[in-house]
C-alpha cells in the first residue's frame, strides 16, 4: 500500500462531520508528523479528530529528521504543515493530505501530489464508499466552519455528478 501523510486540517474537518473512517477506506493507513500530533491537542483541549487518531491503530505518529528543513518552511508554512511536506519527502509518500493553500503550493512545488478534503469526499464517492458528498460540503461549511468557496463547491458538486 502507498505511504499517505496527512496534515492536521483533513483530520480534523472529517472528524468534524463524522467522516473520519473514509481516510482508512481511502488509504489504508496513514502517518502524521509529531507537529500534527501536537496541534490536535493544541492549548490542551482535544480538538475535533484528536479522540479519533488515538484510538486509530493506522495511524503513525513520525518524527521528521531535516529539521533545517522544517525550518526554512516554517517561514511561510506553520509546523504541521511544514513537518507533514518534510515527512512526505523522506518517507517518499505518494500523497500528502493538505488543505491550506500555501502548504499545497510549497508542497506541490517540491514535487509533493497534495489532495485536500474536498479531494477526499470526491474520491470516496467515486469509489462507492459515499452514496453524496452534497451534505458532507455542507456539513463542512455549516459544522466544521471549514471554508469552502461557491467555485469549488459547485465544481466539486460537477464532478461528482451531483450538479
Amino acid at each position: 500500500m502507498s505511504i499517505v501523510i496527512s496534515d492536521t486540517s483533513p483530520l480534523t474537518n472529517l472528524a468534524a462531520i463524522g467522516r473520519f473512517e473514509l481516510l482508512k477506506s481511502l488509504y489504508g493507513e496513514l502517518y502524521i508528523a509529531d507537529a500534527v500530533y501536537q496541534e490536535l491537542n493544541a492549548q490542551a483541549r482535544s480538538w475535533p479528530g484528536w479522540d479519533e487518531v488515538m484510538a486509530a491503530r493506522w495511524i503513525h505518529r513520525q518524527t521528521v529528521q531535516n529539521h533545517l528543513l522544517v525550518l526554512a518552511l516554517r517561514q511561510d508554512l506553520d509546523a504541521g504543515e511544514s513537518e507533514s511536506i518534510v515527512l512526505a519527502l523522506e518517507l517518499n509518500a505518494e500523497i500528502i493530505l493538505m488543505d491550506e493553500r500555501d502548504g499545497r503550493h510549497k508542497a506541490q512545488g517540491l514535487g509533493l501530489k497534495t489532495v485536500g478534503v474536498v479531494g477526499i469526499l470526491l474520491a470516496a464517492k467515486a469509489k462507492g464508499i459515499l452514496p453524496d458528498i452534497k451534505s458532507c460540503l455542507d456539513a463542512l461549511r455549516m459544522d466544521a466552519g471549514f471554508y469552502l468557496g461557491n467555485p469549488v463547491y459547485r465544481e466539486a458538486l460537477k464532478l461528482a455528478g451531483e450538479l
